[in-house]
């Protein structure tokens, strides 16, 4: 049993997927082939936004968002104290300061409502990420970046696909609602490659090129490099891949939330886990089906599992402020981001995937209803 089953996947559109593989070879076009523009061009019609930048990771990506932006050494920039390093380590090594915000309890998203208390005069900018499936409050967070006139930076690595529900009932896909939103396709997300992948997504023209530029060792012609840039661009083979995956997106998607709503019905009465909440402005694409163990026993929950053969993963064992690496290194107006602290000892996510069938999935409900019992 896996966490996230590729190769069942992979089996599942062998046939698309080889042929692409097989395009590919046949052309012996490794680097910038015609399938990195043409993939671009399809997410960008999915996303429905003009520019879409392929590049190397999702941490590539962040990094060359916050240099299109133009952000200087000593500039802050606000994230949430509650996720993957990455964001905050882009912020670090390019020299500005990372301001933390704790996270609501209940989407694992950073609080639009604490945002506010943390603008100082060096402020520029806001990353969101939208955790584990569903949308930060982007309203709120837009309200917060137009008073001071911040940049918006959304992390959409595990949320490709989701879409956001203005209160006007207008409706955006996420990851195209700020300046400039950043992507991951490692193989377990949403939109998966079969490697390292990422790519930054703009409405702004002039971003666009921006970030392209920078991408592309800041040159936009051969040998004429107009800025400081590096080097980072998505290997046509995973393009060719990702093309044929992002056809199957939607579909994936649907499987994962079908799975999603049987655990919902099977967890809902338990008294020591409390399933995934969904905010009613966003849709939930479950790249993470992630419970909430009270009485602190999550790690004794994870090892009964472990011990049934069924996987399970913590998603993040510990919060920014307490990473060894980030300590004196972030800003905070709180000594203790109280919520963030709190999930890191409390969240255990458990197998969904697009490939799961009803007997693997009664086999994880069982054991956990049965934990409930033991105890």
């Amino acid at each position: 049993m896996r966490m996230v089953d590729l190769q069942s996947q992979y089996v599942h559109i062998k046939k698309e997927i080889d042929e692409a593989i097989q395009e590919v070879l046949n052309s012996a076009a490794f680097i910038n082939g015609p399938q990195v523009k043409a993939f671009a061009d399809e997410l960008a019609t999915y996303l429905d936004v003009p520019h879409v930048i392929p590049c190397a990771n999702g941490t590539d990506a962040l990094q060359i968002a916050l240099m299109g932006l133009g952000l200087k050494a000593g500039d802050e920039v606000i994230v949430p104290a509650f996720t993957y390093a990455a964001a905050i380590e882009v912020i670090v090594l390019l020299g500005m300061t990372p301001v933390l915000v704790d996270v609501d309890p209940d989407t694992f998203n950073i609080d639009a409502g604490q945002i506010e208390q943390t603008v100082s005069s060096r402020t520029k900018a806001i990353v969101v990420v939208h955790l584990f499936g569903q949308c930060c409050d982007m309203e709120r967070v837009l309200n917060v970046a137009n008073k001071y006139n911040l940049f918006v930076v959304e992390d959409n690595a595990q949320s490709l696909g989701a879409t956001y529900t203005f209160s006007n009932r207008k409706t955006k896909k996420a990851g195209t609602i700020g300046h400039i939103s950043t992507t991951s396709f490692f193989p377990t997300k949403p939109l998966g490659a079969y490697g390292d992948g990422g790519a930054l997504i703009t409405s702004d023209s002039k971003l666009a090129e921006r970030v392209r530029c920078i991408a592309n060792h800041g040159q936009k012609e051969k040998f004429h490099h107009r800025m400081i840039g590096c080097n980072s661009r998505l290997d046509t083979l995973q393009a060719a891949i990702l093309r044929v995956k992002l056809r199957h997106i939607d579909t994936f998607t649907e499987t994962r939330r079908q799975i999603a709503l049987r655990y919902d019905e099977a967890f809902h009465s338990c008294t020591h886990i409390i399933p995934p909440y969904r905010a009613s402005y966003s849709s939930h694409v479950y790249h993470q089906y992630t419970l909430r163990i009270s009485n602190a026993e999550r790690n004794d929950l994870k090892d009964y599992l472990h011990t049934k053969g069924i996987p399970s993963a913590v998603y993040y064992p510990l919060s920014i402020q307490e990473q060894t690496a980030f300590r004196v290194l972030v800003r905070t107006t709180q000594p203790v981001m109280r919520e963030a602290a709190r999930l890191s000892r409390s969240v255990l996510s458990i197998p969904i995937h697009s490939e799961m069938d009803d007997a693997v999935q009664n086999n994880i409900i069982n054991a956990i209803l049965g934990y409930g019992k033991k105890r």
